[in-house]
C-alpha cells in the first residue's frame, strides 16, 4: 500500500507533499476531509505505528475545546476520536509498504525523504 493521508487546505501538508513528490512514485493521495478514513485503514496505521496515541494530534483545536486535554484517554478512545473527526489525525501520514511516517516533524519528513529516495 502506498498512500498519503492529508488535509487539502493544510499548508504544512501541502509543503511536505511538495518536498516528497509522492505522486511521481505512485502514491495514492487521500484527502481525509472529503474521503474519510475507514476503520481498516486506521487499524493498519495502528499496527504500523504501535499505538493510536501516536496517530493522534494533540494540536487539533478540538482537542482543547472538547476538554480532551483534561482527560486520560485510552487507546480505544484515541481510535474513536480519530475515526469520528478527521482533525484528530496527526498529518500527513505516509504509508509505504510496511512503513509509516506520521506528522510534520522535521525528523519524520527527513526519514520519509530518505525512504522514498529508494523508490
Amino acid at each position: 500500500m502506498k498512500k498519503i493521508f492529508h488535509l487539502g487546505n493544510c499548508s504544512t501538508c501541502q509543503r511536505i507533499i511538495g518536498e516528497l513528490n509522492p505522486e511521481s512514485k505512485g502514491f495514492e493521495m487521500r484527502e481525509i476531509k472529503s474521503a474519510p478514513m475507514t476503520t481498516e485503514e486506521v487499524e493498519l496505521m495502528y499496527k504500523l505505528a504501535g499505538s493510536y496515541e501516536a496517530l493522534f494530534s494533540k494540536r487539533a483545536m478540538k482537542y482543547r475545546s472538547m476538554g480532551l486535554n483534561e482527560m486520560k484517554l485510552s487507546e480505544d478512545e484515541f481510535k474513536k476520536y480519530i475515526l469520528e473527526e478527521y482533525t484528530f489525525l496527526k498529518r500527513p501520514v505516509l504509508l509505504a509498504d510496511n512503513h509509516i511516517f506520521i506528522g510534520s516533524a522535521r525528523k519524520t519528513v527527513e526519514a520519509a525523504k530518505a525512504y522514498l529516495s529508494g523508490f
